[in-house]
């Protein structure tokens, strides 16, 4: 139904069975930009009250249609008042009918219902639906085909996803929360999914803050973020890809919890991670290092290395009680600054993060300091450096590892293997490992991360 010259409303609406939408929907600047070419114009019903809408090529504004009142009317002016969404913040576009029990074909079209995607507080993001209403099949077919079209046109939406799901995580709840928070809004953006089990250290790097509905909206919306990839190989063979990793204290505690798998992740972690600092022992091994760029005055150091290799690799040597090389800031329920802060997901850099063999109780301190404000690395033991590539060469098993004790039932390491937590997955590797960094290898899904930088969030490093 094109807007004729006059002010009419329309008659047909059903007006006693309409819903409103909400207002939240509808909030956004009080005029669009007047230079944008108008693609359709035409009657709705918006929230009970006809409307002037028109579709440029960025936004959908609307107008209510009210009678004649005296210029200068303040609550005229303000009925009157123009809104409108940008086009960009709509995911999804369905005809909207009304089905009775028992009926058979498509029901009774109300209009086109936009679903949008709406930003909270806290980084949150937010599913909110806006009806148009109009009863006429043309006139809405009209609208219909032509926001499918814009739509189609956004990049970086995808059009079918490999979804990763933990069904271990959120006590043991993430099966009933995809099925019932993300599955739906997938469906409704017309994403096709396949399914897998899988664990995912990465997710909350990337969204900010532990909310699958925000997550799903960034997947959605098509917000892609460049993320920073290692790779983990020994003697010229790829083991795996990666973002996080932990020799020594980290990789025992995570042997100690698979191998412990029947209680709850929970008391499994907080087990692990007492039984590690009872055995505390150091690893005698050499760490090799390509510092940023191979300038020195790239490296964030406390402490001086020894001179090593050539090409501007440097090398520390000795025994060291846990080795962290981190690609991204890695934002934990212990650390809420992340265990690797001064690094990002794409900033083509590594941190290293080494402590050297101390007490229990210094090592203890240097632990607690992670949950805190106070800088967890301001310890005489500890080193931090920014790194291209890094290579951990232990010397021999000599640190009192013990597979009886800290390897789960299904693993069948080596006498001379170590245990490594590669991103929460355990890892056995008798010999060097080699890691290298790979700037932006890929896409993904997730949020700006200047947005992000003060967030408490959780993940599974343990």
């Amino acid at each position: 139904m094109p807007l004729g010259r006059g002010r009419s409303r329309v008659s047909a609406l059903e007006r006693g069975e309409v819903e409103g939408a909400p207002a939240e929907a509808a909030s956004g600047p009080t005029a669009r930009p007047q230079t944008e070419r108008i693609l359709l114009r035409g009657i709705f019903e918006i929230g009970r009250g006809s409307c002037d809408v028109v579709l440029s090529e960025r936004a959908l504004s609307w107008r209510p249609i009210l009678p004649e009142r005296p210029a200068g009317d303040s609550k005229c002016e303000l009925k009157c008042k123009e809104e409108f969404i940008e086009l960009k913040d709509i995911f999804s576009v369905k005809l909207k009918r009304r089905c009775f029990v028992k009926q058979q074909g498509n029901g009774t079209l109300l209009g086109i219902t936009l679903f949008i995607c709406l930003k909270k507080e806290q980084n949150k993001l937010k599913d909110s639906t806006l009806d148009l209403i109009n009863l006429s099949e043309d006139h809405c077919d009209i609208w219909f085909r032509q926001l499918e079209k814009i739509l189609a046109g956004f990049p970086n939406r995808p059009k079918s996803l490999k979804i990763f799901l933990n069904p271990q995580s959120h006590k043991k709840e993430a099966v009933h929360i995809y099925h019932e928070k993300v599955e739906p809004l997938l469906k409704l953006a017309g994403v096709s999914t396949d399914v897998t089990r899988s664990t995912n250290v990465l997710a909350h790097s990337l969204y900010g803050i532990p909310h699958v509905v925000t997550a799903t909206l960034h997947i959605i919306m098509g917000h892609l973020q460049p993320v920073d990839v290692c790779t983990f190989s020994t003697c010229g063979k790829l083991l795996r890809f990666g973002f996080s990793a932990m020799f020594g204290f980290g990789g025992r505690t995570l042997a100690l919890a698979e191998k412990y798998r029947w209680m709850s992740p929970n008391q499994r972690r907080d087990f692990a991670v007492i039984k590690a600092l009872t055995t505390l022992k150091p690893e005698d091994c050499t760490i090799s290092f390509l510092p940023l760029n191979n300038s020195q005055d790239e490296l964030q150091r406390q402490g001086s290395p020894k001179s090593g290799c050539s090409d501007h690799w440097q090398t520390l040597q000795g025994q060291f009680l846990n080795v962290s090389i981190m690609a991204i800031p890695c934002l934990c329920s212990v650390a809420p600054r992340g265990l690797a802060p001064n690094t990002r997901l794409n900033n083509g850099s590594m941190a290293l993060i080494i402590a050297r063999n101390t007490t229990r109780p210094e090592f203890i301190k240097h632990l607690k300091r992670y949950a805190s404000v106070k800088n967890q690395f301001s310890f005489p033991f500890v080193e931090t450096y920014t790194v291209e590539e890094v290579k951990v060469c232990p010397k021999t098993k000599t640190s009192g590892y013990s597979e009886s004790e800290e390897v789960g039932p299904h693993e069948s390491a080596s006498e001379t293997s170590l245990p490594w937590n590669i991103d929460g997955d355990l890892m056995e590797v008798a010999s060097e490992v080699h890691v290298r960094l790979h700037p932006g290898l890929i896409s993904l899904y997730g949020g700006s991360l200047e947005e992000m930088n003060d967030c408490n969030v959780t993940c599974n490093c343990l």
